[in-house]
């Protein structure tokens, strides 16, 4: 470390639930924080969702408060739509170089009233939805987003693309558009840094035993969660992608990409069985006359009360559990055919379904690989983030003063992740305690109080 006094204030990289459990402990603790995220807004996977497991609790109302709290916390600069380029220095003494890409948007103008949204006339498939909806061109993540203010796709922007339309810079009342915003970037020096890069799910078009891509009504975990989600594409209404149609037999298939040696990942990716029983509960609290059916290899609900959740959709909510693989799916006519087998009564399944949503496996984010070489942070053969020691030492890095925390190290669930960035920002405040000379200050304290 060099002789300057270190710097207390940390950059976390990556602002889904880790990263923003972790931001407002350090917030709150009296020490400045750098908040990076490559979307526009931040939130992470958890926006995504409808419920969560095992208590059915609103996604968004548990997220919503942390957003908006991080969001105008004082002491935390969010640097949304923003990307990592370089970071160089020691501990306590980290330059980090930050991209902010060009949003076409002057954010300090725009006030988030939506009217360029709504006038918009281009339309495009939304990622954020995963496919199943559109977007406009020019747009927010969600109705919730944190920060408010929209960004320009120009790959779908037809001025960008056709040189015509520009309605939506007619339309803004404070005059925020801006088609010739270049990207910029920033330094920002911190004392510590925790990556909390999340993850993304298995490409399932590599799969083709699965029709994914192939067929509109095979949709992955996450397009479930928009369709059942209140502020998604449906309003929480269950409906196929490819007719809009009520689905009365929907096939939930775990281990899509997951536990597959010979073609895909070998591991668990730890989350599947429980989010596809809630999946699968939930489905049947919406489409009542429905039929649920998920084939699994085995359930795995090692987590306190999950257990009993998985229980409660099989005997309360008469999910229909089939312990065996799927060989193949494909479509017959508006059908989805799903062939299978049940290994405990040795027969072969055939259901013609109406949707299949299938149980993909969780993989790091590419971003991760890149920043994990610029750190020199090992990683594992599938790319997560390697810890200085998986027993005595979770959430500390073999580069000293980069931590890490949430599912960018391996498959999490949401209380899992939470627990490990407050541990994650639990070590980030000892150092910074130490520079600060607190240690000195109590020790000083304690001896005044004992004269």
């Amino acid at each position: 470390m060099t002789d300057a006094t270190p710097i207390t204030r940390v950059l976390i990289i990556g602002a889904g639930i880790a990263g923003i459990q972790a931001a407002l402990d350090i917030a709150n603790s009296g020490y400045e924080v750098v908040l990076v995220d490559k979307e526009p807004s931040i939130g992470g996977r958890m926006l995504q969702l409808s419920e969560t497991f095992p208590t059915l609790d609103c996604a968004q109302c548990i997220m919503t408060p942390r957003t908006v709290e991080a969001g105008h916390h004082e002491r935390i600069r969010l640097m949304t739509y923003s990307e990592v380029l370089a970071i160089e220095g020691e501990i306590g003494h980290f330059t980090a170089t930050i991209q902010h890409k060009a949003a076409s948007v002057n954010w300090d103008l725009c006030t988030g009233c939506g009217l360029c949204q709504e006038k918009c006339p281009a339309k495009v498939s939304s990622p954020f939805d995963r496919g199943i909806a559109k977007r406009k061109a020019i747009y927010t993540l969600s109705p919730q987003a944190v920060p408010n203010k929209p960004i320009i796709d120009r790959e779908s922007c037809t001025w960008y693309t056709k040189g015509k339309c520009r309605l939506c810079e007619k339309v803004c009342p404070v005059h925020a558009i801006d088609y010739e915003q270049q990207s910029s970037t920033t330094q920002v020096e911190v004392g510590a840094i925790i990556l909390a890069t999340g993850y993304e799910l298995y490409g399932l078009e590599n799969l083709g035993e699965y029709g994914y891509g192939e067929i509109p009504d095979v949709v992955d975990g996450l397009a479930f969660e928009r369709l059942l989600s209140a502020s998604g594409p449906t309003s929480g209404k269950v409906r196929r992608p490819s007719d809009g149609k009520e689905p009365k037999e929907v096939v939930f298939v775990q281990c899509a990409g997951s536990r597959a040696p010979e073609t895909a990942m070998p591991y668990c990716s730890k989350i599947c069985c429980m989010y596809t029983a809630k999946h699968a509960m939930l489905y049947k609290h919406r489409v009542h006359d429905g039929n649920a059916y998920v084939f699994y290899i085995d359930i795995r609900a090692a987590g306190k009360r999950y257990e009993e959740f998985y229980h409660r959709a099989a005997e309360e909510d008469r999910v229909l559990f089939i312990r065996g693989k799927v060989a193949r799916v494909f479509r017959e006519g508006d059908k989805v055919v799903v062939w299978g087998a049940d290994t405990l009564s040795g027969e072969t399944v055939e259901i013609a379904a109406d949707m299949v949503v299938l149980a993909t496996a969780m993989v790091p984010r590419a971003e991760t690989k890149a920043l994990a070489q610029m750190l020199g942070i090992p990683t594992n053969e599938y790319g997560f983030l390697l810890p200085a020691d998986d027993n005595m030492a979770p959430v500390e890095t073999a580069r000293p003063g980069v931590f890490l925390a949430g599912a960018a190290t391996s498959p999490k669930d949401i209380p899992e992740t939470v627990a490990q960035a407050s541990g994650a920002a639990a070590k980030v405040l000892s150092l910074f305690a130490q520079w600060s000379g607190v240690p000195q200050a109590m020790q000083a304290l304690a001896e005044a109080e004992a004269l």
